[in-house]
């Protein structure tokens, strides 16, 4: 499968180059695909993996962004502790470097920032010494979910085989953030159809004592709920407390 051509401030698509040593290539990937099988938070897997990439690719700044609701871009990790950079940022997707990036599902390589006229950020750039960029996107079966940003302090001209490494974490990290997503909705999922049957086990048990049907036992379990301002499984797992039924799993 051909790799996607990665975007230069001369438009040509980067050439070889040593780059990092294998060993610590080797070793980065390792230590982030053993994160990601591992029983940590995402919060603590996206700080090991921008950490991590920082110290491989040898970058001032590594920076991981998701695309959030609202369908722009957030920083939701970087290994600085730059207060500058840290600063809420958001960027609209398909503008500016990092935005096409996202946009267009392909890396990019920056040589100076500061002299870029689509970089959004040129002020913080100089002000924190940041100087040449990659940026690699995060894509799960090629829906792009965000991106990799790594910021060098002087000039670099980034190789095939960085471009090659950053990708590669990228990736991981993409799989990381999907199962994390999938785990999530299943277990929103779970607990929506346990509520639903400890509900129904109340209505039934509310329209049999009143001798009303399920839809009326079901108004009332919602008037109490609002007369209570409380959610309408712990009004129901109250009544089933109270009349002596214990809910079987």
């Amino acid at each position: 499968m051909a790799r996607k051509k990665t975007l230069h401030d001369n438009g040509e698509q980067s050439g070889g180059g040593k780059g990092s040593s294998a060993e610590k290539r080797f070793s980065a990937l390792l230590t982030i695909s053993r994160a990601i099988t591992s029983e940590k938070y995402l919060e603590d897997i996206l700080r090991l993996i921008v950490t991590v990439t920082a110290e491989v690719m040898g970058s001032k700044i590594c920076s991981l962004m998701l695309i959030g609701d609202d369908g722009k871009l957030h920083v939701k990790a970087t290994q600085s502790i730059s207060k500058e950079y840290n600063k809420k940022r958001v960027l609209e997707v398909g503008k500016g470097v990092v935005g096409k990036v996202a946009s267009e599902n392909r890396p990019a390589i920056v040589r100076d920032v500061r002299e870029r006229e689509d970089y959004q950020y040129p002020e913080m750039a100089r002000k924190e010494g940041l100087v040449s960029l990659l940026s690699v996107p995060l894509a799960v079966k090629g829906r792009v979910i965000g991106v990799i940003n790594c910021y060098t302090s002087r000039p670099h001209d980034f190789t095939e085989a960085e471009v090659t490494v950053l990708t590669t974490i990228a990736n991981q990290a993409a799989i990381a953030i999907e199962n994390t997503e999938l785990l999530v909705r299943s277990r929103v999922i779970q607990e929506e159809l346990e509520s639903r049957k400890i509900i129904e086990r109340a209505k039934d048990i509310l329209a049999a004592e009143n001798g009303i049907g399920g839809d009326e036992a079901y108004r009332k379990i919602q008037a109490m709920s609002m007369n209570m301002r409380r959610p309408m499984r712990q009004i129901a797992e109250a009544i089933i407390i109270s009349r002596g039924v214990h809910e079987s799993s």
